[in-house]
């Protein structure tokens, strides 16, 4: 992409960004991690409204030709039973359409792998679980 495109793909990214969380009635807010991924960071009081927006930003997204950038999506839980007092997220993976949980212990680098299995066995049920470990991805300092 030549500079003059990339700038126009990323205004009209912005825009349609800002138009989304209007309609959804969310905030967005934008950041870049130490790896240069762009972050689209989705507030809303209601997990049900965050889900929909998030569902929505998306959809926007690869109906105007972004698809194949989105990598995925993170939603963080606090003081979950299963995982000692550290947070839980739970990725969904926009390219194999499955989710897996991930556990940061807050040590350096370091995830709780037996909670996420158990969180793996409880809701595997229920939503679909990524079947193959090596592709549950780390985001370790996610700006989420």
């Amino acid at each position: 992409m030549s500079a003059g495109e990339f700038t126009s793909t990323e205004n009209d990214a912005e825009e349609l960004l800002r138009s989304v969380a209007r309609g959804s009635g969310s905030e967005i807010d934008r950041k870049t991690d130490s790896f240069g991924f762009e972050w689209v960071i989705v507030h809303d009081d209601q997990l049900d409204d965050q889900v929909a927006g998030v569902h929505a930003l998306a959809s926007e997204l690869e109906e105007h030709g972004f698809g194949g950038q989105l990598l995925a999506a993170a939603f963080r839980f606090e003081g979950s039973a299963f995982s000692s007092g550290h947070p839980v997220y739970w990725i969904y993976g926009f390219k194999t359409g499955t989710w897996w949980p991930f556990i940061p212990t807050g040590e350096k680098q370091q995830r709780d792998n037996a909670q996420e299995l158990e969180l793996k066995a409880k809701l595997e049920k229920e939503l679909p679980i990524e079947p193959d470990l090596s592709k549950w991805l780390a985001l370790f300092d996610a700006p989420i």
